[in-house]
């Protein structure tokens, strides 16, 4: 039953005991004709109309206009209980500024304990979901970075050596005694040169599978020793300017990934003969910066489709960092990171 209707027949039926009430006192306290009793309250009559049915009238009335009022009133209070429900179930939080009759105190703040129960629930759920993936995530790295070291060590072991024996056996063929037919002859070079690119394909290749991580080595010592790496199995002539900084780890980690990416990228695509490497600090900004004199490529075809760039633009971006690459075919390739510099000091002396 609708709740206005509710009221408004309860409050009817009171206002029509009262009024019985109150004839019945009436008639008992002052009829004075005994004789006439409970009839004359029929025969009574208020102008034209009989005492009885002007007091029903009266009755029904004022029972419908209480009874209306109050149930709009507490109509609106459930209203309210149930948008503050609503709210709960949604995650939403009852405003504070909310007006609220003192009738309703008590349950609003019952509700508000709930509230701040189901969000202490929520907050503990979803750390624990975080905590999850984060471990989940940490031992997938794990058994990638397994099995990066394995698909390097097989290659090394098998495909690499396989290539390095091919290449001296075509070495001695070509050394030995080229044959007469020209055709042959640029075959067997052509043969030779596959040979060549197929090892600075796989040293890329083995580049990029090694982990990332510095291992406890300062960024200068991990760009050093991978530099050092390649002068002993790329024909590259590298010059290298590394200076002394400090900087923090993630920093560090971050930038030594992008220059792996970049030496993989050279070792791969540019058949550059010159490599140029500047690692320093200037003006509260770290700058590496890259530079070989190879073929080059267009920057803008290979933005889009380039896995590898757009993921070392991603890595100097999570340090604060800009990276710009500027290339043109045949004319080599730059590649320049600048990341600032956090210094502490302000921190400390707070």
């Amino acid at each position: 039953m609708n709740t206005i209707i509710r009221f408004v027949l309860l409050s009817i039926a009171c206002s029509f005991v009262l009024a019985i009430a109150a004839i019945v006192t009436t008639f008992v306290t002052f009829t004075v004709d005994e004789s006439a009793g409970w009839s004359a309250l029929w025969e009574g009559k208020i102008g034209d109309v009989s005492f009885l049915l002007t007091v029903l009238a009266f009755v029904i009335t004022f029972g419908s206009i209480v009874g209306a009022i109050i149930g709009y009133y507490w109509k609106g209070n459930l209203k309210k209980i149930e948008k503050m429900l609503t709210g709960i179930i949604k995650g939403e939080r009852y405003p504070d500024t909310e007006e609220v009759p003192k009738e309703l105190e008590p349950v609003t703040e019952r509700m508000n304990q709930v509230q701040e129960k189901l969000r202490i629930q929520t907050e503990h759920v979803q750390k624990i979901a975080t905590e999850r993936a984060t471990e989940r995530e940490q031992s997938l790295q794990e058994v990638v970075e397994q099995e990066r070291n394995r698909l390097a060590r097989e290659l090394h072991d098998s495909v690499s050596q396989q290539l390095f024996a091919a290449s001296m056996l075509m070495s001695a063929i070509n050394e030995a005694g080229p044959p007469e037919d020209p055709a042959l002859n640029k075959q067997l070079n052509m043969v030779e040169n596959m040979i060549h690119q197929s090892q600075l394909e796989m040293r890329a290749l083995l580049l990029h599978l090694r982990p990332v991580a510095l291992k406890g080595k300062s960024l200068q010592e991990g760009v050093e020793g991978l530099l050092k790496e390649l002068t002993q199995k790329v024909p590259l002539e590298i010059d290298a300017k590394i200076e002394a900084f400090q900087v923090d780890k993630g920093v560090e980690d971050q930038l030594f990934r992008i220059f792996q990416e970049s030496i993989s990228n050279t070792l791969r695509h540019a058949k550059a003969e010159n490599l140029q490497v500047l690692l320093l600090e200037r003006d509260e900004n770290i700058i590496m910066r890259v530079v070989d004199d190879g073929v080059g490529f267009q920057t803008e075809s290979v933005k889009t489709s380039s896995y590898g760039m757009q993921n070392m633009h991603e890595r100097a971006y999570e340090v604060g960092g800009t990276l710009k690459i500027i290339s043109l075919p045949n004319e080599g390739t730059r590649l320049e990171v600048k990341v600032p510099i956090l210094r502490k000091e302000d921190t400390t002396n707070d």
